[in-house]
């Protein structure tokens, strides 16, 4: 075994090499023409689904990343994953993103093979692709959860946001100078996003497309609420003043709503996970203790209890979610 063990580890030395060197890609900081470069997927029109760097030739990227990022470009994974970093504000590209995952992708099978290849060789190979089916998914999880507490603080911010952009109104502003003053008061995320709305402004699109593609960013039933009451007001006209007002009040009355009904599902929710991750903490440990013991199941027929066992699991995680899920 001496042979596998070496391989898998040059695998793992390699994959953490491109982890790396793609994480301190995404953690230098923007240059001004980096945040021109990036306009297209942050800000816009239908450049917002484009994958592609406007100025290659001045920023070189990684090769193999560009590679990438053309091979899925225009397909409908190169315009989700593109949506996904935009939510999550993570100055990544499409093609980092996706070298990244098959890093974790490898990191994980040359894992999974070494945790297996002495005790239970011939478990090795499977168990290094369940450790790089998760690899490969890890990224795009932390990703959604990132973009998921983004919005959710946007949507906490917007109810004191809008009595702020109402209030601006009342005092003489235009709705412009009224955004461009968010921009500058209100904390992140709420702050960049309308920094974002105010640069578009300025590119030349208009209010309405630039409030759109901010929900397009910021997916939200609330927000949708202010961006569809700005496009009415400025087709019919109207108070929008007052409009805000009262759509702030619903706001602030949906999320301390929301809040409470979080409070009083949270013990489900955690007995959900922990039921659900119970089995799985039990089955490593025993592995690690005994592989012997737990490669007993892993037979024909007895491999079957394991996999219903599986199934089942995860039925009954994403019915407690489901159960606890209460729209509001």
């Amino acid at each position: 075994m001496s042979n596998p063990v070496l391989v898998m580890a040059f695998l793992v030395v390699f994959a953490a090499l491109i982890l790396l060197m793609v994480g301190l890609r995404a953690r230098k900081k923007a240059s001004v023409d980096d945040v021109v470069e990036r306009m297209g997927r942050f800000a816009t029109r239908e450049e917002f689904l484009e994958v592609t760097d406007s100025s290659g030739d001045r920023h070189k990227a990684n090769k193999v990343a560009k590679s990438l990022e053309e091979m899925v470009k225009g397909g409908s994974m190169a315009e989700r994953l593109s949506a996904l970093l935009a939510r999550a504000d993570v100055r990544l590209t499409v093609g980092e993103l996706i070298l990244m995952r098959i890093g974790s992708a490898a990191v994980g099978f040359a894992l999974g093979f070494l945790l297996a290849a002495r005790s239970a060789p011939a478990m090795a190979i499977l168990l290094g692709v369940f450790f790089a089916i998760v690899g490969y998914a890890a990224p795009y999880v932390y990703l959604s959860r990132k973009g998921k507490k983004r919005q959710k603080r946007f949507v906490e911010q917007l109810g004191d946001t809008i009595t702020l952009m109402a209030n601006s109104l009342r005092a003489g502003y235009s709705l412009l100078q009224t955004m461009e003053m968010v921009s500058r008061e209100t904390a992140d995320p709420m702050g960049t996003e309308f920094r974002r709305v105010v640069r578009e402004v300025g590119l030349g699109i208009s209010s309405e497309d630039a409030m759109a593609n901010l929900l397009r960013r910021v997916p939200s039933d609330d927000l949708d609420l202010l961006v569809t009451a700005i496009s009415i007001q400025h087709e019919v006209g109207g108070n929008l003043a007052q409009i805000l007002t009262i759509i702030g009040h619903t706001i602030r009355e949906r999320v301390r709503i929301k809040g409470e009904i979080g409070v009083l599902t949270a013990q489900q929710s955690i007995s959900g996970y922990v039921i659900s991750g119970m089995p799985v903490a039990m089955g490593g440990i025993l592995f690690v203790m005994n592989p012997t013991y737990l490669m007993a199941l892993f037979v024909y027929p007895y491999i079957i209890m394991p996999i219903v066992g599986a199934v089942l699991v995860v039925v009954g995680f994403f019915v407690m979610k489901r159960i606890t899920a209460i729209e509001v």
